[in-house]
């Protein structure tokens, strides 16, 4: 009788959780409201008990009261997964490791939690292996291979040898530019699915947007090569003359061409990086000094707002631009970019960032306010952010949904985003692989990029 009283004495002490037992879990968001956003639904009152930088459980609020060094409280707050940056440009070890670690915090203050860098270069594999190893405080990295153009690639032989040497470097996807031939296109293609890389970016105007689309790549970044997909072919226009992503051609657009686009892009499951906020901002009729004046561009360099308010004034300054054209251009492009959502393969949500008028992590807010210009509702704005992306790189149930062995990738809000997308803005807190930024910690940390910004004019 002793012996079966001790056995059950020690088979409870080895299976209930003990205060010291419990510490050793790295968080626990307490009594929190849990977006769902596959549809949008609202858990409420949960804990989340995050450890090894993963989501460990997830259950009704004190259910099992878990200790932890770290509770942070959620009462009446909401939390929703950290969002995805698709097309951002990703500094290189030639821009240093203060800027390159400035970059990078500026996508995380603002909620993002993984960016798939569009211009690659080799220090970024490296980059990336940190971040994943959370050696550097830093979104989940994904990469592109460096730029594969008209000038870096110009023979068949040399697409095959290029392609094959950042394949074997390890690269996530080769970046295309804009200027490839065709057969050297061709030969990429060929190359890239033989070895298993995929391949995004621009369309090249020798290859036009059906053979892009029918080629099967993973993105096509900006909705390039729409606009002069939807001119009739019996115009016989100079497609080298389209301009600023085919502003040129935009009185010469069929609108009822768009849906075999669409349908085409839905075949062959090409997924689409609108990057509209490039369009507002850069290339719209608002005067350059008026987005120079934001709070946000601070943290950014005088010189490169310089030169953002320059490129800015070259692009919408000269004759062929105009303000009415600029509206019936973007008119098309939202059409373009809600039926492509619609009934499409599906949109991802990226800004182009660094680029004119896009600083990294805040420009992500501008794309999503885009996005719902172009017809997209809240909840949808959200899914192109978060899921979608999970879905493109294969990763459902490692991150962009909050779920138990999820990475623990986060914003904290003070209210529903479901409700005012604005509400994803200034978060009360990001984590990112399982560390904790509270809004102090983030706040003091955008002062020191914002004097070392002053300091180094």
């Amino acid at each position: 009788m002793k012996y079966t009283l001790y056995l059950f004495i020690m088979l409870t002490a080895c299976t209930a959780p003990n205060n010291k037992e419990a510490s050793k879990y790295q968080a626990v968001i307490s009594n929190v409201n849990i977006i769902n956003v596959r549809d949008g639904s609202v858990s409420k009152s949960k804990d989340i008990v995050i450890d090894s930088g993963k989501v460990k459980i997830i259950q009704d609020h004190e259910a099992n009261k878990i200790e932890s060094e770290n509770i942070i409280d959620g009462t009446d707050r909401f939390i929703m997964p950290g969002l995805t940056e698709m097309h951002a440009h990703i500094p290189s070890s030639e821009s240093g490791k203060e800027y390159t670690e400035q970059v990078l915090f500026l996508y995380l203050s603002n909620g993002v939690t993984t960016i798939r860098g569009m211009l690659g270069h080799s220090s970024l594999l490296d980059l990336r292996k940190s971040a994943l190893n959370n050696e550097i405080l830093s979104p989940r990295i994904f990469t592109s291979s460096p730029s594969l153009n008209g000038n870096t690639i110009t023979s068949v032989d040399e697409a095959r040898k290029l392609v094959t040497t950042y394949a074997n470097d390890g690269y996530d996807f080769l970046k295309i530019h804009p200027g490839l031939k065709l057969d050297v296109f061709e030969e990429l293609v060929k190359t890239a699915n033989e070895l298993g890389i995929p391949y995004a970016g621009h369309v090249p105007v020798d290859v036009g947007i059906r053979k892009a689309l029918s080629s099967k790549y993973a993105s096509i970044d900006h909705v390039d090569g729409f606009l002069e997909g939807l001119v009739p072919t019996s115009y016989n226009i100079d497609r080298n003359e389209n301009g600023f992503f085919g502003y040129n051609f935009t009185d010469l657009v069929d609108t009822t061409l768009i849906d075999n686009l669409v349908e085409m892009s839905k075949q062959n499951k090409v997924w689409i990086v609108p990057t509209q906020s490039l369009y507002d901002r850069w290339f719209s009729p608002v005067e350059a000094e008026k987005y120079a004046s934001e709070p946000e561009m601070k943290y950014m360099p005088k010189s490169t707002i310089d030169n953002w308010i320059k490129n800015k004034n070259d692009l919408t300054g000269n004759d062929n631009y105009n303000k009415e054209q600029w509206e019936r251009f973007n008119n098309i492009r939202n059409l373009l970019i809600k039926k492509l959502h619609k009934n499409g393969y599906g949109l991802l949500l990226g800004s182009d960032a660094p680029q004119v008028f896009n600083v990294p992590g805040f420009s992500i807010h501008h794309e999503l306010e885009g996005m719902m210009n172009a017809g997209l509702s809240t909840l949808e704005a959200i899914q192109i952010g978060t899921i979608n992306p999970a879905k493109y790189f294969n990763m459902e149930g490692e991150f962009g949904e909050i779920l138990e062995g999820a990475s623990a990738d986060f914003i904290l809000l003070e209210n529903n985003p479901l409700e005012d997308m604005k509400n994803i803005k200034n978060p009360f807190g990001v984590m990112v692989r399982g560390k904790w930024l509270s809004r102090e910690a983030i706040n003091n940390r955008l002062k020191e990029i914002e004097e070392y910004v002053i300091q180094n004019e």
